[in-house]
């Protein structure tokens, strides 16, 4: 059985000091597997496959906003996170379950599709490309992982009630050409965000 931690609103260099603690946990097996759910606010992270190319304002600008740019260890390119979208963290020991960081990515993927049913969304994956896609063309989840030691850190960005708009800041890890949305842009309504984490909890409780 994996644990749920549920941080809240929670800043993004706290919350990756958090991890790093819980990755340590779980390695030690002083923890169980954890999946941490949690909204960050306005920040730009970019992963191992990025570069300042893909963030269309200046520091200047960025700085206007208030909006930090943290360069972390995850795979991927550049991402944003905001008030309104779901972040989850899986810190799963791999050895538990299946020591493949490909299959662990299809899996997330197929928990992030199995909640979006619940809110009548259809949606899918894209050939050579991670994350979960509205009709292929609209990226409503992204997703970027790290693997030390078959523990896993870092998780998924899913889009429900945050302002898209936001994107327009950077090239979505590295893609252009592509749009972002959000579940409430695909509704049209507001999305009760604590009955999702619960819905997304027993999704994963029920996967793993």
């Amino acid at each position: 059985m994996i644990e749920i931690e549920n941080w809240g609103m929670i800043d993004f260099s706290a919350a990756w000091s958090r991890q790093r603690e819980l990755v340590q946990q779980v390695l030690k097996r002083e923890k169980p597997s954890t999946l941490v759910l949690c909204e960050h606010p306005r920040v730009i992270t970019i992963g191992r496959a990025g570069s300042m190319a893909n963030i269309l304002k200046t520091p200047k600008e960025l700085s206007e906003y208030n909006i930090k740019v943290v360069e972390i260890n995850r795979g991927g390119d550049v991402t944003l996170h905001a008030p309104g979208q779901l972040v989850g963290y899986p810190i799963f020991h791999l050895s538990d379950f299946k020591e493949d960081l490909h299959w662990f990515l299809r899996e997330i993927e197929e928990c992030i599709i199995e909640l979006l049913n619940n809110y009548s969304i259809h949606s899918g994956r894209v050939t050579g490309l991670t994350g979960v896609w509205i009709g292929g063309e609209r990226k409503i989840c992204a997703i970027g992982l790290n693997c030390s030691r078959w523990v896993t850190s870092h998780g998924f960005a899913l889009n429900v009630n945050n302002d898209v708009r936001d994107f327009e800041m950077i090239i979505p890890c590295g893609i252009e050409n592509k749009a972002v949305t959000s579940i409430r842009n695909e509704n049209s309504q507001e999305v009760d965000f604590k009955k999702l984490i619960t819905d997304c909890a027993d999704i994963f409780k029920r996967k793993f």
